[in-house]
């Protein structure tokens, strides 16, 4: 019932319609840019920081 106002509301040049829109979107970015954050803030605490890397003189064969 929602859209169908909000489509009559923008074909009678309503603008009530883009709000309603950019409220949905935002909503529907809201639980990304939170999974993103914590992930950013796991990434940043839990990476190694003092990691020494000895390959020696050996050759090194992916195959």
């Amino acid at each position: 019932m929602c859209s169908a106002t909000a489509e009559a509301g923008v074909k009678d040049g309503n603008t009530e319609a883009n709000g309603l829109n950019n409220g949905i979107m935002y909503l529907l970015a809201a639980p990304y840019i939170a999974i993103a954050a914590v992930g950013i803030i796991w990434y940043k605490r839990f990476r190694r920081k003092d990691v020494d890397i000895n390959m020696g003189k050996e050759k090194f064969h992916l195959n």
